[in-house]
């Protein structure tokens, strides 16, 4: 199923009427070349050119339309007409003159091998003449010749003439590197067009998966005598010809580049996604969806757009029954393993799209955003580092992030890991100090909290669909005790700032809120008291502000249930559900303030 959607997704961006989003015809490769070596007609070089632009390390070299490179592994295998320094000039960078020699040959023999009308090209004749007259001596005063020498970077060369072209890109060189190669193999029926043909032998590499080889690796591979099955090896075990071989490589390659907008990276899964009919709107909207831009107002309205489609029905109809594919790989040794694949109707995931922004949809201030990034949102119960304060998401396992992936797309639970997760880190800081500023951290901020909801939302969704839904903002009528027992803790706690009107060492925050929320029976009768202290300090300095708390606590303890207030011991989902309580009850406070604020500012105007 992935390599057929693959395949035909290849077919589709090879006829694209844009050449600028046209993927290589058969044979071809789309390739990065950092220098070109410039020859007249009679093989003489002009000089090295450049092709590279930024600065430093960050230089990227431009892009060529070349014949696709062969498979390489410990053993020596040349492209053709263009190839490492090693290979095309014979320049030994990493002390091994003898296989260095070795290498070159194989590039002159590749050349030798093309037909006679081929080596009659222009181009070809020239760097014959090239090899034949004047060789590396007459490179060596060029001034990126040092570089060449010491990095070994793809080159290829070019006659100096109006069609620009490189020699490998000339017509006759192309009809070579385009055409199939009849092996000495059975002909087998291939598993994705249903052709018969001769099984592709080797599977092209994949690059661009995240910490995977640098040469790339493989979603397939038979190369050890252990997969062989019935006198089959190597690709004869599953054969695929050459051509869909060289499509859905092609196509999964171009969705893996760098520059692609059809990738975001979802802890060590390298995600990539497409629609089965052209549709750039959900095929770029999605990584606005789940990924981190460089213009976060972009990305939210981007966002906000998407949600609007949803609910105005313009996926509806024909244009949302377009499948779109969501593919995540993960590095696995020298292979990639798929850590999840789905398929559903654009309808489908645009609608799983905005259950999931609801889920997450909750109060905050203004300084959060209204859509987080999945990457942000996992980040936030990660525990941070000196090089990721905001949290290290290497830590997550790799099948819980798939898990969670998977858990969007399909609209059902998420891992219970993430809840579990997300209150260890609202105890861990419940009492640490920015390294900084040297100011409380926020504990429970609004990413834990956001996926603590959504955490809750789909389980009691599918567990106990006759529970009142849980609100975005503070919900006076929710009688439940363990959100009443989160609204009381942060009652207490502002009570306390307000009673010492000064920046105190210490809170029961900082000392009780685990407790608070997971042994309540063990610490609420000593947060009583100390609460009575703070209330009878406060009715000496502000005794309004008293009369408003007294007024407050009086109205949840009212509505607790005094046979279920202060259990033992509270399960995860009670202890997220007073957390949520928590939560609300201090955006309550703020939100309030903010409000206070703005008015008096507008009465000042009006005055």
């Amino acid at each position: 199923m992935i390599l057929q959607a693959l395949y035909d997704y290849y077919q589709r961006k090879a006829a694209d009427p844009d050449p600028a989003r046209r993927l290589p015809a058969f044979g071809l490769e789309d390739k990065e070349i950092p220098f070109i070596i410039e020859l007249t007609a009679e093989g003489r070089p002009l000089g090295i050119t450049d092709t590279r632009q930024g600065e430093g390390k960050k230089k990227v070299a431009r892009r060529y339309l070349i014949p696709k490179g062969v498979e390489k592994s410990a053993n020596i295998a040349a492209n053709l007409l263009w190839g490492t320094a090693e290979y095309a000039l014979g320049v030994d960078s990493r002390g091994k003159p003898e296989r260095v020699l070795k290498q070159h040959a194989a590039f002159r023999k590749r050349i030798a091998e093309l037909p006679e009308s081929v080596r009659q090209d222009e181009g070809i004749q020239a760097l014959e003449s090239f090899y034949a007259d004047y060789g590396l001596a007459a490179l060596v005063d060029d001034p990126a010749w040092p570089e060449i020498v010491e990095s070994n970077p793809n080159i290829t060369f070019r006659l100096f003439d109006a069609s620009g072209l490189l020699i490998c890109q000339r017509s006759s060189v192309v009809s070579v590197s385009q055409s199939v190669v009849e092996g000495e193999g059975e002909t087998v029926t291939c598993l994705i067009t249903g052709m018969q043909t001769q099984a592709n032998r080797l599977e092209t590499k994949i690059k661009g998966v995240w910490d995977a080889q640098p040469a790339g690796a493989n979603i397939a591979s038979f190369d050890k005598e252990a997969f062989t099955s019935f006198n089959k090896k190597q690709g004869d075990n599953a054969p695929v010809s050459p051509l869909a071989a060289f499509a859905y490589t092609t196509a999964l390659n171009h969705l893996l580049d760098r520059n692609s907008r059809q990738r975001i990276q979802v802890g060590d899964a390298s995600t990539v996604f497409w629609a089965q009919k052209d549709d750039a709107e959900i095929e770029e909207g999605f990584a606005a969806v789940f990924g981190e831009q460089d213009d976060p107002d972009a990305q939210t309205e981007h966002i906000r757009a998407l949600l609007d489609s949803v609910q105005s029905g313009r996926f509806d109809g024909g244009r949302g029954d377009n499948r779109f594919y969501v593919l995540g790989l993960a590095p696995n040794a020298a292979r990639i393993s798929v850590r999840f694949w789905q398929s559903a109707p654009i309808h489908l995931i645009a609608q799983r799209t905005r259950e999931w922004f609801d889920d997450l949809e909750l109060i905050r201030s203004e300084y959060d955003r209204p859509y987080p990034a999945l990457k942000r949102l996992l980040a936030s119960i990660c525990l941070p580092t000196k090089d990721r304060p905001f949290g290290d998401m290497d830590r997550l396992p790799g099948i819980f992030v798939g898990g969670v992936m998977r858990a969007i797309l399909v609209g059902g639970e998420l891992p219970a890991l993430i809840l579990n997760s997300a209150l260890q880190r609202c105890r861990a800081d419940q009492a640490r100090k920015d390294a900084t500023s040297g100011k409380p951290v926020r504990h429970v901020s609004y990413l834990r909290a956001a996926l603590i909801k959504a955490v809750l939302s789909r389980h009691f969704r599918v567990h106990a669909p006759q529970r009142k839904e849980i609100s975005v903002s503070l919900d006076r009528s929710n009688t439940d005790s363990s959100y009443l027992r989160g609204r009381l803790f942060a009652l207490y706690e502002r009570v306390q700032e307000i009673a010492a009107d000064r920046e105190l060492n210490r809170t029961i925050r900082d000392s009780f809120f685990g407790a608070a929320m997971a042994t309540p029976r063990a610490v609420f009768p000593r947060l009583v008291r100390l609460n009575q202290q703070h209330l009878r300090d406060l009715r000496r300095s502000k005794a309004g502000t008293a009369g408003y708390f007294d007024k407050e606590l009086r109205a949840v303890n009212d509505a607790l249930d005094p046979k279920t207030a202060f259990p033992a011991t509270c399960a995860l989902q009670d202890q997220g559900i007073f957390t949520l309580g928590y939560y609300h009850q201090r955006q309550d406070f703020f939100s309030k303030s903010e409000s206070s604020q703005s008015t008096q500012s507008t009465q000042g105007e009006s005055k």
